[in-house]
């Protein structure tokens, strides 16, 4: 633990090149969490030399000695290609076991495999239960798609005031799918300058093809102050440059 310690604290205070080089020699040492580092830093080729392939070799190291985070992000390797060929069934096992062992990105991950039927049999029932595992946790992502089931009414009777609660949790939590969601709910109750604020908060984390939906829908609104937020979303769009790298989880 205190070698771990000591190169966390040395890693996080120096330059790129110089943290890539003390997470490489941890990572060789045997330090799982540098594992999981190392193959973060070879996905984003910050301080090192960018290479998705052996970015999946340490995630695989990482998870074959039972590591939760190994294990989901060698599932988003298997998932996404990173480094490698497309594998459906083994992303789903390898987020399972993640999920089993209680980390909330392996419960949203598989529940999401579960929602799609990606790798495995599609079971909203299932899936609606690792979001709430993850939700337990204050995951925004699964706080929003909980709240999704209930405006729904998928699996669960529909129930709006459930949806709004869980839509908040997401928002104050930090997601902008789930801010954009509470926004809708606020804007259906009349509460459209507070819609408007959640709208101006999403616009700031948002993707741009998420950014480019939500303009397509708010400037088409029948309230002027939500076309205003749609040429505000436009412009942040226009003056925005889409970073290199991805949500790793």
């Amino acid at each position: 633990m205190k070698s771990e310690r000591n190169w966390l604290h040395l890693a996080a205070t120096a330059h790129p090149q110089d943290a890539a080089r003390l997470i490489l020699a941890a990572a060789a040492n045997g330090q799982i969490r540098a594992q999981c580092q190392l193959g973060q830093i070879l996905l984003d080729g910050y301080g090192i030399e960018r290479d998705p392939k052996l970015a999946r070799h340490w995630f695989a190291r990482a998870a074959s000695q039972g590591d939760a985070e190994g294990q989901n992000l060698y599932g988003r390797c298997l998932q996404l290609g990173w480094g490698g060929e497309v594998d459906l069934p083994a992303a789903a096992l390898y987020y399972h076991k993640a999920a089993m062992q209680g980390l909330d990105w392996g419960q949203y991950n598989y529940a999401q495999m579960l929602a799609k039927g990606w790798g495995v049999a599609l079971d909203l029932a299932r899936a609606l239960d690792f979001y709430r595992k993850a939700a337990a946790q204050g995951h925004a992502k699964a706080l929003n798609l909980v709240g999704r089931f209930y405006e729904e009414g998928w699996v669960v009777p529909a129930d709006p005031h459930m949806a709004l609660d869980y839509y908040r949790r997401s928002a104050e939590g930090g997601d902008f799918r789930g801010q954009c969601s509470y926004a809708s709910m606020l804007t259906a109750r009349g509460l459209i300058d507070e819609a408007v604020c959640w709208l101006q908060r999403a616009m700031q984390t948002a993707t741009p093809a998420f950014l480019q939906k939500m303009i397509e829908v708010l400037q088409s609104s029948i309230h002027a102050e939500l076309r205003l937020v749609a040429e505000e979303m436009r412009k942040h769009l226009q003056n925005t440059v889409t970073p290199l790298s991805s949500n790793r989880h």
